[in-house]
């Protein structure tokens, strides 16, 4: 599975461990995303995968709560 941003494109940058002793090693910075259900303008509701930035900018609009009727 991608770790990729749906809304904005953000993905895994890299960079380097550096310890005590200046040894420099690579490592991956990833994305904080989060599954979230999101209305899209064509009126559809569908879970997709956001960075928490797009999530806390109002980039993603999140569907009315679902009513599930009493039986």
């Amino acid at each position: 599975m991608s770790q990729t941003c749906e809304i904005c494109g953000k993905h895994p940058s890299s960079g380097n461990n550096v310890s005590h002793a200046n040894n420099r090693t690579r490592r991956r910075f990833l994305p904080n995303l989060q599954r979230v259900r999101a209305l899209l303008p064509s009126g559809e509701v569908r879970a997709l995968r956001a960075c928490t930035r797009c999530i806390r900018s109002g980039a993603v609009v999140k569907p009315p709560v679902r009513v599930i009727p009493a039986a």
